[in-house]
């Protein structure tokens, strides 16, 4: 799995690091969307579709290998 994100279609809702904190965090003056782990372990992949579904900005983009 990759993981990308549209950071400028982020709207800092912080869904994704919720459920993935591991693989995303928020740039602490905006709340944007940083992504820690290009390609997380298979253990992560659960959430990382989860934060993908959720995220209201659809700004998580998740590319199967």
């Amino acid at each position: 799995m990759r993981v990308e994100v549209d950071v400028p279609k982020c709207v800092a809702s912080g869904q994704c690091v919720m459920i993935a904190p591991d693989v995303f965090d928020q740039r602490e003056e905006d709340g944007i969307v940083v992504l820690l782990d290009e390609q997380p372990a298979p253990e992560l992949h659960a959430d990382v579709r989860e934060s993908a579904v959720v995220c209201p900005a659809a700004a998580i983009r998740v590319i199967q290998k």
